[in-house]
């Protein structure tokens, strides 16, 4: 029963260690991965401005288009919208990572 139990520590050990290492390394937190990649939280930020640029764009040029078409580019104007809050939130978080 006992050789069970050490079995059981060694192996929580190893795992335990293995966590460790991981997070040491970056592997486990994407926010630290993309920062030692060199990504930076202006980029972040550019990207949220440029998809809400992109966006506006959208959506004035689906209103010089026909009724049949317009449908079309204003959910994609959304779609390009809704990169925003993304971009905004990894630039927050990365600016996190730099202090």
């Amino acid at each position: 029963m006992s050789s069970i139990k050490n079995q059981a520590s060694s192996l929580k050990d190893d795992a335990v260690d293995r966590a460790k290492a991981a997070q040491s390394a970056g592997i486990t937190n994407p926010i630290v991965a993309l920062h030692r990649a060199g990504f930076r939280s202006e980029w972040a930020y550019v990207g949220g401005f440029a998809s809400i640029a992109l966006s506006f764009i959208a959506w004035l040029g689906s209103r010089a288009k026909p009724d049949h078409d317009r449908a079309q580019s204003d959910r994609w104007g959304i779609f390009v919208g809704h990169w925003a809050p993304t971009f905004f939130a990894l630039g927050i978080a990365l600016k996190q990572e730099e202090k």
